[in-house]
């Protein structure tokens, strides 16, 4: 399950869109225009962009090199969507930084397996390893290590600690949490979440310090 960002401002493929990658497992956030998709990115960055290359307030192409160019979104995984179907207008979505392109109209399955392609290929380049000093969680091992030691995690405890160490540093909200780790936001189960921090916390020994509640938000580990 992924946190995937559709920034579309026609609000029929939009809402195609995300009814599609929604019913395939993945949290979606719609959004109609670039300055709406800035502000969201600033409190959670996601997994994945869908990004339609005419915009009312900005250029996709833009909006793809101003995310190269931030250290934080850099490494985002973004899929033009576009009606230009010229090779010149393919070559510079990709020059400009996007990892893949779609041309409009396509198909539902085809959105699906481009989305799922990407994702796959972005687990198993950038997120073998993820670290926080000596803590160390490798999805090749399926292993969580402090100075060696191999720390013994539930597969719960497992993803929520890669979770928040993909986010180092950007504090994660209750909601948002519980859609990625469990699939729903449930108020009522939000104990759920509290217990899991609880306990990796102690597992994680000094590190668990490191998991810092948000009063009123959520978590970050840092």
């Amino acid at each position: 399950m992924s946190l995937i960002y559709i920034v579309e401002d026609d609000e029929g493929i939009r809402e195609i869109e995300e009814y599609a990658l929604k019913n395939a497992g993945h949290t979606v956030v719609g959004f109609p225009d670039a300055k709406s998709f800035y502000k969201k990115i600033e409190d959670i960055l996601p997994d994945l962009v869908l990004l339609d290359v005419m915009l009312p307030d900005e250029n996709g192409n833009e909006i793809v090199r101003k995310l190269r160019k931030n250290v934080e979104t850099k490494k985002i995984p973004v899929i033009m969507v576009t009606a230009k179907t010229t090779e010149l207008d393919l070559v510079k979505g990709i020059e400009d930084g996007a990892d893949d392109y779609i041309k409009k109209p396509f198909s539902v399955m085809e959105l699906i397996s481009r989305v799922k392609a990407l994702l796959r290929r972005t687990v198993n380049e950038e997120n073998k390893i993820v670290s926080l000093d000596e803590l160390v969680l490798n999805n090749n091992k399926h292993e969580v290590t402090i100075d060696d030691e191999i720390i013994e995690l539930t597969f719960k405890e497992y993803e929520l600690l890669q979770y928040l160490l993909i986010n180092k540093g950007i504090v994660l909200s209750r909601d948002v949490i519980m859609e990625q780790i469990w699939g729903f936001t449930y108020e009522g189960e939000s104990r759920t979440l509290d217990m899991h921090i609880k306990t990796l916390r102690h597992k994680l020994k000094n590190y668990g310090s490191r998991i810092r509640t948000v009063r009123n938000v959520g978590y970050v580990i840092e």
